[in-house]
């Protein structure tokens, strides 16, 4: 019996927690709302109402499904309302960037989870949920620049065209490159980690090293982070065509190339955080369990790295590196 209301009251206390939860998001969504008219006001913009809908409540209910699913915890779910709100405002190419990585990453991240979980070990994540670290250093570049593009042209579904809009293309594509990196990334490690034929090997050496190790690649793992950087470009691309001006484009280079750089994003990031993770993360395998661990300890066999950086961190590092290098090696091309 007391069992039974011990387990009642903790029921109620999730409800409560949830109702919350719903309450600070959907608070979230009205600050950024006013911010966003306030900075609209400042650059001369308008919006639609229907374009104000989708801002205010879009990225809400995302947030939620996300908690429902397992994708995201709590706090994962409040920044997420956030980092929504702001893309979703800036750009329809960069909201539907944004959903490809988040549907897509979340739906990779449970495949195959036993076989992870052998792998990982007690760094393993139950249904890949992300919490408010993980939604920052996936999404605080493209946030950033959003902001920056906000405060800079206004919410607009520009064209990519660095002859007339300079600016405008530069930091688009660096949200594009932010996100595919990230998403590039998340496919590599967890379907490219187990598709995989070939032992990875370590991409500073070439040994061979056990799967999960920081920094190992594989003919796989590459191949797949670049179809998950195509799949962000393909989301840039259909923002392009469904919320641009049909007057602006057909004056501006075309865009569908785009999709390609995307892939482009994906393969680079996945690189660099190959790179960082070989480096300046630690990685190492548990003597008794043969999980890999990224913190040193006296029962951990060395792998590569030094403990310099967590897994976030180069996860955000990479996301800027790309999301600066992407408009400088693409920017020829919308011309």
């Amino acid at each position: 019996m007391a069992q039974t209301g011990v387990s009642r009251i903790l029921s109620e206390l999730g409800v409560l927690a949830n109702l919350l939860l719903l309450l600070s998001a959907t608070s979230t969504s009205v600050l950024v709302y006013v911010l966003g008219r306030m900075i609209l006001g400042v650059t001369n913009s308008t919006v639609t109402p229907t374009r104000w809908l989708v801002v205010t409540f879009l990225p809400l209910l995302i947030a939620l499904y996300g908690l429902l699913r397992q994708s995201l915890n709590r706090s994962g779910a409040l920044l997420a309302v956030l980092v929504g709100v702001v893309l979703s405002l800036a750009h329809l190419s960069f909201l539907l960037s944004l959903l490809f990585f988040f549907f897509s990453s979340s739906r990779v991240t449970k495949y195959k989870a036993e076989l992870k979980q052998r792998i990982e070990g007690d760094q393993f994540r139950v249904g890949g949920q992300r919490n408010w670290i993980q939604v920052l250093c996936n999404g605080g570049m493209a946030t950033e620049v959003a902001l920056a593009y906000l405060l800079e042209v206004g919410s607009a579904d520009l064209p990519l065209d660095f002859a007339r809009y300079y600016n405008a293309s530069w930091l688009s594509l660096a949200v594009l490159g932010s996100i595919a990196c990230c998403n590039g990334d998340t496919w590599a490690s967890e379907i490219g980690s187990v598709w995989s034929q070939a032992p990875p090997r370590l991409i500073t050496t070439g040994q061979i090293v056990p799967r999960g190790t920081n920094g190992a690649v594989s003919p796989m793992g590459l191949v797949v982070s670049g179809a998950g950087g195509l799949f962000v470009g393909l989301g840039y691309w259909l923002g392009i065509v469904l919320g641009g001006n049909p007057i602006l484009l057909q004056s501006a280079p075309a865009q569908w190339p785009v999709i390609v750089f995307g892939g482009l994003a994906g393969l680079l990031g996945s690189l660099i955080d190959s790179v960082l993770g070989a480096t300046v993360q630690f990685s190492g395998q548990h003597k008794r369990t043969g999980a890999i661990v990224e913190e040193p300890g006296p029962d951990v066999e060395p792998i590569s790295g030094y403990a310099l950086m967590s897994n976030h961190g180069v996860n955000l590092l990479s996301s800027v590196l790309t999301g600066m290098l992407l408009p400088k090696i693409v920017l020829n091309f919308f011309v």
